[in-house]
């Protein structure tokens, strides 16, 4: 029979992969306290470290329906539980790694689809969701002024041929 400890456990977990963007499977040993409360801090607030026994957080993520990461459950694992940007998430990771090399990113899951270490790493190169979206919205703006300024110009250009059409008709008209 399960201790309920146990259970609450499971349970916890597999509402956080419920209810998670992302999830990313790291390995953390070698790092003291201090350095898992700094890699919590670095992770944002859209995103929770977790450390867990393997065999519960496997359980947690079959029940939640992700069975792709069943392999990262070997030896330390981590999972770092994204419900915000998963871009600044993945880079609060990388970044940490590069500082301390015992965090190694094992892989991970995003919106139900496996991800690899390096693909997260990729990730982790992308801008974040805020930067792209104003990207997005200048382009969008560039292009209205440009539809407008294409706008102005049709009925000036109209009035200008209309122009010149009356002048070519008076010294048409005038030359008979």
């Amino acid at each position: 029979m399960a201790r309920p400890d146990k259970v609450d456990a499971v349970e916890e977990m597999r509402e956080k992969f419920r209810n998670s963007n992302a999830a990313v499977v790291t390995a953390y040993t070698g790092l003291t306290v201090a350095q898992l409360q700094q890699l919590r801090r670095s992770l944002g607030e859209n995103a929770q470290y977790r450390v867990a026994k393997n065999t519960l957080t496997k359980i947690a993520a079959n029940e939640a329906g992700i069975t792709t990461l069943d392999d990262l459950f070997a030896g330390s694992s981590a999972v770092a539980f994204v419900t915000g940007d998963p871009v600044e998430a993945a880079k609060g990771l990388r970044d940490f790694a590069k500082d301390n090399p015992n965090l190694v990113i094992k892989g991970g899951v995003l919106d139900g689809k496996a991800l690899s270490a390096d693909e997260i790493k990729k990730l982790a190169d992308l801008e974040s969701r805020e930067v792209l979206l104003s990207k997005l919205a200048g382009a969008f703006k560039g292009k209205q002024s440009q539809a407008a300024q294409l706008f102005q110009a049709l009925p000036s250009k109209l009035v200008r041929t209309v122009d010149a059409l009356r002048a070519k008709q008076d010294e048409q008209g005038g030359a008979e």
